[in-house]
């Protein structure tokens, strides 16, 4: 009887001890699974989007934007983290949208107007850059495919040596308004009279003094085109390549003299001297 229930006795610590090894391999794989879940945790901070789409011109009010968490590290410049950030109590009226967003896209400073302020060229420059416009038609201003967002590049063509020049003046200049347009989603295409560039004042006096002594064209630039464009230059005589000389015919000599017959003067020839 001792000996049995010894053995039970064996037993039953075997199996405790068992299950307490399997619970403590439990507890730390769940020890673990949790540290690597706090480690997975990124920080975030508020940053408000809004809650629909919004186009150009359209006024962002309170009832339009929403406060969302996103992460900390990766939050886009010029977000905005509180309301009072969007609409000051110390500035009266709403912004204004200047460029298309999606629903749930941050308003960002560089997307809508200050307070107050409506849409427009002036809203749009950045600081330090002017706005400066250029005369265009169908030919120079790409058959009417150039609409506010794209780039171009400026060529110029003017007198010369060798029967005029054209040289490209200025590259990747952004386009901020087609004729009054300054919509960026406007698709449909028109012929341009005149565009607005976005330069610094030292290239308004380039393009002015360009657009007085000659004429300008435009060539587009593709949207994920980012190379520059080198300096190129033709000639006419470039173009046509190399002129062969006409050969020099010599004319014969003659030589005449003119005498009085009556009332007329009759040139008469005579052989000519020879030429020491």
């Amino acid at each position: 009887m001792r000996l049995i229930f010894g053995l039970l006795l064996l037993v039953g610590l075997g199996l405790a001890g068992f299950a307490v090894n399997t619970a403590k391999g439990r507890f730390d794989q769940y020890q673990n699974a949790l540290a690597r879940t706090q480690e997975a945790v990124v920080p975030v901070r508020d940053v408000f989007v809004v809650k629909r789409p919004m186009r150009y011109g359209d006024v962002l009010t309170p009832d339009d934007v929403r406060a969302v968490a996103w992460p900390a590290d990766a939050v886009p410049a010029g977000a905005f983290d509180t309301l009072d950030a969007i609409f000051p109590s110390e500035e009266e009226g709403n912004r204004t949208v200047l460029r298309a967003m999606e629903r749930d896209e941050p308003v960002l400073l560089v997307k809508v107007t200050r307070p107050g302020q409506e849409a427009g060229i002036a809203a749009a420059l950045t600081p330090g850059m002017r706005a400066f416009t250029l005369q265009v038609n169908v030919n120079s201003g790409v058959s009417g495919f150039l609409r506010p967002g794209d780039r171009v590049d400026v060529y110029w063509t003017g007198g010369g040596g060798q029967g005029g020049v054209t040289r490209l003046i200025h590259a990747n200049l952004p386009l901020i308004a087609i004729d009054q347009q300054t919509d960026t989603e406007r698709n449909a295409p028109t012929i341009a009279r005149n565009i607005t560039v976005e330069v610094t004042p030292a290239v308004v006096a380039k393009l002015a003094q360009a657009q007085a002594t000659g004429r300008l064209t435009l060539a587009l630039v593709g949207v994920r085109d980012e190379s520059e464009s080198e300096a190129v230059e033709a000639t006419l005589a470039e173009i046509l390549g190399p002129q062969e000389e006409a050969p020099v015919v010599e004319q014969e000599r003659t030589c005449s003299v003119r005498t009085r017959r009556g009332a007329e003067v009759v040139r008469m020839p005579v052989p000519c001297p020879e030429q020491g």
